[in-house]
């Protein structure tokens, strides 16, 4: 029986003097981990599950399988900067992306952005003077449901944009399937490619994202062609997208991108139900162990007006902001937002809070 391994970590420390330095610092971040389960699964179902201290688990390691071993070291793994033009992105803390859509048929703005440039800048403009590291310019709508677009409209949408933020000296990134975009954003001047897809809807992605150089973003969707949101049929949802991502992480660096221009993301919202999306939610903090940078897409998805009552998507804010900051908690380096004010502010309380629990020597054991 072929046993697979998943170590996920399940206390979190705000300090590792809380814990008296029996703590790991998660994915060089500012979040610590000090307790942990080991998850062991065959045929689809959980078969063990041991807790661990860090210390214990440290201990233990040599007598546990090359995987768990792995999963170690890629949840104290540190990730360099993203390198955007003349842009760094940091990923030793949580950095804001905000959404720039320019489609007729977005779930939370409606096209706005789509028609009027002079609109769109000014969006873009607000977004980055509110904070925001990046911009996701998307030229087609992923809700389900939503009609597929032509590879020529998508430009059409796309590149005038991208070319419109690069001129401001904005890191950039361009949310599509299609290689042809991902060729024509980038030469305009993106810098990050962002799939929903994970590089699967054209054959010719991977090859196309590997020879570009650019960093990309692999999202996990269940389904396959244009219905991205179809055959979300799991055995355990967590350990099921943990496996997949794993995969697709396995096949970008099989094709040649490098590994430290591999961002994951779980994919909530896309063939899930709100059980599924709260699981993810909850599970974060796993996700280090596949030994890349996180991004987090929750902002206004469905499972906020499906906890509030049926809320619209402009009325779902504060149930964004509640979803990034449980990301912020679970150490994700990358929250990708609509509402980059509110965001901002959340994080900027979220920061000054973990630097005063860093600094806070009272905790420390005495000498």
């Amino acid at each position: 029986m072929t046993i697979s391994y998943y170590l996920r970590p399940i206390a979190l420390a705000e300090s590792p003097q809380s814990e008296e330095g029996a703590a790991v610092r998660l994915a060089g971040g500012m979040v610590y981990a000090s307790r942990f389960a080991l998850i062991g699964r065959a045929g689809g179902k959980v078969v063990s599950r041991e807790r661990y201290g860090a210390r214990e688990l440290e201990a233990a390691l040599a007598d546990l399988p090359d995987a768990v071993r792995e999963q170690w070291d890629n949840l104290r793994r540190a990730h360099a900067p993203l390198q955007c033009g003349a842009r760094t992105v940091r990923l030793d803390q949580p950095q804001v992306m905000g959404i720039l859509n320019v489609t007729p048929d977005s779930f939370s703005d409606g096209g706005q952005f789509m028609d009027d440039p002079a609109v769109a800048n000014a969006h873009a403009s607000a977004m980055l003077e509110a904070g925001a590291a990046l911009i996701d310019v998307g030229g087609e709508s992923t809700r389900p449901g939503a009609a597929a677009v032509w590879e020529g409209d998508e430009l059409k949408r796309v590149v005038p944009a991208v070319e419109r933020l690069a001129a401001m000296g904005a890191a950039i990134s361009v949310d599509t399937r299609r290689p042809g975009v991902m060729e024509a954003a980038l030469a305009a001047g993106a810098h990050i490619i962002n799939d929903v897809s994970a590089l699967r809807h054209d054959p010719r992605s991977l090859e196309f994202a590997a020879r570009s150089g650019a960093p990309v973003v692999l999202m996990h969707a269940p389904g396959e062609g244009e219905d991205l949101h179809g055959s979300g049929d799991y055995a355990d949802v967590v350990l099921d997208v943990f496996d997949w991502l794993a995969a697709r992480r396995d096949a970008a660096l099989a094709a040649g991108i490098a590994r430290d221009r591999i961002v994951l993301d779980p994919g909530i919202g896309f063939g899930k139900s709100l059980a599924d999306n709260l699981a993810l939610m909850n599970a974060l903090p796993l996700f280090h162990a596949l030994g890349q940078p996180l991004l987090l897409g929750a902002s206004r998805k469905r499972m906020i007006g499906a906890l509030s009552n049926e809320a619209p998507a402009h009325q779902r804010v504060a149930g964004s902001v509640a979803l990034a900051l449980k990301g912020m908690d679970a150490g994700v380096q990358l929250l990708r937002v609509h509402d980059v004010p509110e965001t901002m502010q959340a994080l900027r309380v979220w920061r000054g809070l973990r630097d005063a629990a860093l600094t806070d020597f009272s905790q420390l054991p005495p000498l």
